[in-house]
């Protein structure tokens, strides 16, 4: 009987975590969600939705290491999920201006295999194409972008980058 009291209160304890930790990092506040989540993940490390949430404030946070071990076993647990692997991409390659070649490669590589689950999965092209263009695989970056427009015929970004590409490249 006390045994069950604990399981419950420690659930409880979870989901009250769980659900704070993921109202800040809807609300932008990642320092303060990373830390709450930390303690949610640490009560139940098997709760997909908490790890991934984790994840995400860790990448917020620019702890991408942290993000990365997470990740990979949320990526081990839920192949096809387009959310995890667009984490991935993100955690990998870290801050893009410091990121090195191999950093560049394995994001663009996790970040292909979100959009081969959702092939508009939201900012990935994007991304992939921000990757080139950091690469100066010009031509590369552009079709990235074009995709991210296909995505997202809103993506103003996206559109910008291309025709600035498009002119450092000598083509109209």
């Amino acid at each position: 009987m006390k045994s069950n009291f604990k399981d419950e209160n420690k659930a409880l304890k979870f989901e009250a975590l769980f659900r704070r930790g993921s109202e800040l990092l809807h609300r932008g506040k990642a320092n303060d969600a990373a830390d709450i989540l930390q303690k949610a993940y640490a009560l139940n490390p098997d709760h997909f939705d908490a790890a991934l949430n984790l994840s995400g404030a860790y990448i917020l946070t620019k702890k991408f290491k942290q993000a990365v071990k997470i990740l990979e076993q949320l990526r081990e647990q839920a192949p096809p999920n387009a959310m995890v692997w667009t984490n991935l991409g993100a955690a990998y390659l870290g801050n893009p201006i410091l990121a090195r070649d191999e950093e560049q490669l394995q994001a663009i590589a996790a970040f292909k295999q979100a959009l081969a689950i959702d092939p508009i999965a939201p900012n990935v092209a994007y991304n992939i194409g921000l990757i080139y263009r950091d690469r100066r695989e010009y031509a590369l970056a552009i079709s990235w972008f074009q995709r991210a427009v296909q995505a997202n015929p809103n993506d103003q970004d996206a559109r910008n980058l291309i025709e600035k590409l498009r002119e450092m490249n000598g083509r109209s």
